[in-house]
């Protein structure tokens, strides 16, 4: 059989003009989007932008129900969810916590976004605070006081409600040790605040009269669990409280808190706090 021409096998060479006329048509067909598909057919897909970051902020002092709340407004989520999601927390909390995460829930601004679970933020609250109580200062602080840490904290979350000012914490905890020390009872607004599940300026003798293991004016020693979730700078005071020897203090007005060992001065002190209030309502 007679082999066709060597040139019958040659393929067809383009003409400048030629390759003009076909990356024009390419061009046409790229523009109207009939060549996409092929040019982004080994492509990986686009990463999906990250979850947008917001903040949480858990001030000093909050209670658990306010830490509650505030995390389930934040995250959207139905009333009582992250309440709800405390009870699985037991795990990272000291044995006399008894599960309760109330002074373990770390004051701080908590970075959030729509991944976050009330489950998880509680934890990480938890866990910041069980790293940050656990540092040298803190832990040999309780060892020198011979206090557990969970009293420890208990002490510092009354300090972080009754003191006025920050400079007030080293001696509202000497307060505190001392009474302790001579078995007297705290006495205490602000436990008895805790127990009524208010925030008040103005106690009553009723008030003092109430059946409640967090009736520090009716019981000796600490309230069952602290009454809040102290800062840095109570748990600070708490382990290293100001020398003094006071066992009584009112702030009579904002920035003027008064510390005495004297009952009689200290009659005083509260006389002049109940007229400030009667002229200031």
């Amino acid at each position: 059989m007679r082999r066709a021409p060597r040139h019958l096998h040659r393929r067809p060479r383009l003409t400048r003009r030629g390759r003009i006329v076909v990356l024009a048509a390419a061009l046409a067909l790229i523009a109207a989007g009939a060549l996409v598909p092929l040019l982004l057919k080994d492509t990986a897909p686009p990463e999906p932008p990250p979850p947008e970051t917001r903040t949480l902020v858990v001030p000093e002092g909050w209670r658990a129900a306010q830490v509650y709340d505030a995390v389930d407004k934040a995250l959207d989520a139905p009333p009582g969810t992250a309440r709800a999601a405390a009870g699985t927390l037991a795990t990272g909390l000291p044995p006399a916590a008894g599960g309760n995460p109330e002074g373990f829930l770390f004051p701080a601004t908590y970075p959030i976004d729509d991944t976050t679970t009330p489950e998880g933020l509680l934890r990480y609250m938890v866990s910041t605070a069980v790293e940050r109580f656990g540092s040298d200062r803190i832990t040999k602080g309780v060892q020198r006081n011979d206090h557990s840490l969970y009293e420890t904290v208990a002490i510092a979350s009354i300090v972080q409600a009754e003191a006025d000012t920050a400079e007030d914490m080293g001696k509202v905890a000497r307060v505190i040790h001392n009474r302790l020390a001579l078995g007297m009872a705290l006495q205490m607004d602000s436990t008895l605040n805790y127990a009524l599940n208010r925030s008040t300026l103005d106690t009553s003798h009723a008030d003092t009269r109430i059946d409640s293991p967090y009736n520090t004016y009716a019981r000796t020693g600490l309230p069952p669990t602290p009454i809040g979730n102290p800062g840095e700078a109570a748990m600070h005071a708490t382990i290293a409280p100001t020398p003094g020897d006071w066992l009584y203090f009112v702030t009579v007005r904002p920035g003027d808190t008064r510390f005495t060992d004297s009952y009689a001065e200290q009659t005083r002190n509260v006389a002049e706090f109940n007229e400030h209030r009667r002229t200031a309502s």
